[in-house]
């Protein structure tokens, strides 16, 4: 799956964006996914929870990549 988010400020957690993208159900199921080793951030593996996400930035996954514009 493939999508596109627009970023209504300068950043976004990495666990809001996976749940606000519908890609977990909660902000706490997007923390145990994110600290099972389930996430990538520009390619590389992320383990932050709430990690800044950027425009431009592309978050991917097994079955899922989004990418981050700004406003």
């Amino acid at each position: 799956m493939r999508q596109t988010f627009t970023l209504q400020s300068d950043w976004i957690a990495l666990c809001d964006l996976l749940k606000y993208c519908a890609i977990t159900e909660s902000g706490g199921e997007a923390k145990h996914f994110i600290a099972e080793g389930n996430v990538h951030v520009d390619g590389t593996l992320e383990l932050r929870k709430r990690r800044k996400i950027h425009a431009g930035q592309t978050v991917t996954g097994e079955g899922f990549e989004i990418h981050v514009t700004g406003p």
